[in-house]
This record gives C-alpha cells, sequence and structure tokens, in this order.
C-alpha cells in the first residue's frame, strides 16, 4: 500500500494531491516489481486526472480477496467511455478522442504499458464506466 499511494502522489503531483482519496481496507503487499507496479498505478491514476472532471476528486482503493490476489482500483468521476472503446484501451496510441488526448499531452501509450506490466505479473485488468459518470480501472495483481 505504501508504494501504491506514493506512485499515486507523484502522479497527482502538488497541484492535484488534495483530490486524491485512499481506501485501503487491509495492508496488504503485492508480489512484484516495485517500480514496475509504480509505473502500473501512476499511470492509472494520471489517466484519471486527465480524463475525469475537472476538481473532481481521484479515488484509490485496495482491498483483500479471498483467493489470494489484491483488487486495485483507480476510479474517476468523468465524462465515462463508451463501452464500444473498452476492448481497445490498451492498444498502443488507441485513442476514443485523439483531439482531447493530444490536448491533455497523453501519448497513447499509458494503458498499453499498463497491460504489458500486467502480463508480466500475471494479473488482470477490468474497466468498468458509466457515461456521465465516470471509470474504474481494477487491477487483480498476486499477494506476496
Amino acid at each position: 500500500a505504501v508504494v501504491v499511494e506514493r506512485a499515486a502522489r507523484d502522479a497527482a503531483g502538488s497541484e492535484r494531491a488534495s483530490r486524491l482519496i485512499f481506501d485501503f481496507a487491509d495492508k496488504v503487499t503485492i508480489a512484484g516489481d516495485t517500480q514496475q507496479i509504480e509505473q502500473l498505478v501512476r499511470n492509472l491514476v494520471d489517466n484519471a486526472f486527465k480524463y475525469g472532471a475537472a476538481d473532481a476528486p481521484v479515488t484509490v482503493k485496495i482491498d483483500r480477496r479471498a483467493d489470494n490476489y489484491a483488487r486495485l482500483s483507480v476510479t474517476d468521476q468523468g465524462e465515462g467511455i463508451s463501452a464500444e472503446h473498452i476492448p481497445h484501451l490498451t492498444r498502443r496510441f488507441y485513442r476514443t478522442d485523439p483531439g482531447r488526448s493530444r490536448a491533455s499531452g497523453g501519448t497513447g501509450l499509458g494503458l498499453a504499458i499498463v497491460k504489458h506490466i500486467l502480463i508480466r505479473h500475471r494479473a488482470q485488468l477490468e474497466i468498468e464506466s458509466k457515461q456521465g459518470v465516470g471509470s474504474t480501472f481494477r487491477v487483480i495483481l498476486p499477494l506476496t
């Protein structure tokens, strides 16, 4: 949880850190490469701020599942993502709105990098989004 919180605060930067909400139910230790887990969290949190509503909070949650896995969730309160885009989000350079992504400094690689980190860690990504409400990106990672 310490690594996740540090990476989330790093992604938020000083100007957005006050909008972070942490919900760590249990003390968990995720199995895997610390730098890659930090990169995964930074990418998810950065996207949540980038595509979430301005001044809205971003929630980072970790809980322990019964099957010796942890669930890390990053939730924004943004426009949401239409269902037809969700299966393609982890493709390199894929953008749901190319103009907006370029304007906000996106490269189209953040979720592709997340996908490769997850493959290396034998982890899973679940994406849930509701238009007009926001999106949640859940990562299921093994515990140590």
